[in-house]
């Protein structure tokens, strides 16, 4: 296969498999080796971001690739594709969304604490609607269920990683989750 048959592949798998995908098992499907791969996708990202195509590839923190339109379009493929309408989150969802986005992993008495009101039927719409998922138990009394953002929160709000969320203070750039948090999971 020549350059443009390889990117032609990555981007019929890409397509294909619709969920973010790791650039390893794209190398092996090919015969590559990983670098190469990744070489490949980095100049597949480039050529939809050189053409302003209505298409992105995006680059997840753990070596992960997803094929995706881009936000801008999102209105007029909502038209085409004549889906029912889904609920706009609530603002208590947000709220919830980005108690956990900022600081995960995070209890549910944590964001009831930050929000000041109980926060159980919304964090269970989070769930079912796959924004949120559990991320185990916290080293706390009670070794309460621990909760995070998806790859699907990424993708529906159009980020790469959460190194991508605004900053919360004017001039401050926005920190990851806090290592300490990590050390309290079991």
């Amino acid at each position: 296969m020549n350059e443009r048959q390889r990117l032609g592949a990555l981007e019929a798998m890409l397509f294909a498999h619709a969920e973010p995908i790791e650039a390893g098992r794209l190398a092996e499907a090919m015969y590559l080796d990983e670098a190469e791969a990744e070489r490949l996708l980095g100049a597949l990202q480039q050529r939809y971001d050189e053409s302003e195509s209505g298409l992105q590839l995006l680059r997840f923190d753990d070596a992960r690739w997803q094929l995706t339109t881009r936000p801008f379009y999102g209105e007029v493929v909502k038209r085409v594709l004549d889906t029912r309408r889904n609920a706009p989150l609530s603002p208590a969802a947000l709220e919830v969304l980005a108690v956990i986005a900022y600081n995960q992993p995070v209890s549910r008495g944590f964001i009831e604490q930050v929000r000041g009101v109980d926060s159980s039927s919304t964090v269970a719409n989070l769930l079912e609607k796959g924004l949120i998922e559990e991320a185990g138990r916290l080293d706390l009394p009670g070794r309460p269920v621990a909760f995070r953002v998806t790859d699907t929160f990424l993708r529906v709000f159009g980020l790469g990683s959460l190194h991508d969320l605004p900053p919360l203070h004017d001039g401050e750039p926005a920190e990851p989750p806090a290592q300490l948090a990590m050390e309290q999971m079991v």
